[in-house]
Order: C-alpha cells, then structure tokens, then sequence
C-alpha cells in the first residue's frame, strides 16, 4: 500500500484502528492505513464486513474535507444521513 501512496494520512489508519480495537482485540495487527495518489484517497479497510462498516461510519464526516484538501473535488452530503465536517472559514 505504502509504495502506492504519494502522501500518507496516517491519522485515519489510527482512527481506524482505535476503533476496530472496540470490536476485537487483534485490530492491533491490521495494516489499515490511508493516503493519497494524485487527487485520489486511497484507504485500507479490515476483512471483516462488519468492521468496514463501523471503519466507515468513522471516517465519513471526514472524507468530504479530505476530499477538498486533495483537490478531489467538493461533495455536499445530506445532513439527514451524515455531517461533513468543515473548519469554519
């Protein structure tokens, strides 16, 4: 994965695995990590269909501002079905 990234965001793989550590205790050993390659995200998920879903539940607020800051493009989001964080301008 890492030889694919151009930068890394190591922030989510810690995100990511403090949370699945809530589910099961083995998360420790998990290579999730995120990063970046051009103006694309790139983020390792667990196996485990129910922890994709608890990963991805996580990372969701975040991923609209990530997607500003990579040049990726904005995305509005319905806030009935999830909140995009924003930093105030």
């Amino acid at each position: 994965m890492r030889a694919v990234l151009v930068k890394e965001l190591p922030g989510f793989g810690e995100l990511l695995r403090r949370v699945s550590l809530e589910q099961t205790p083995t998360a420790i050993l998990s290579r999730q990590t995120a990063g970046t390659r051009g103006h694309s995200p790139i983020i390792n998920l667990p196996g485990n269909p129910a922890s994709i879903r608890v990963c991805l539940d996580t990372i969701f607020s975040a991923a609209p501002y990530c997607l500003d800051l990579i040049g990726a493009g904005r995305i509005e989001t319905d806030r009935n079905i999830i909140k995009a964080h924003r930093p105030a301008r």
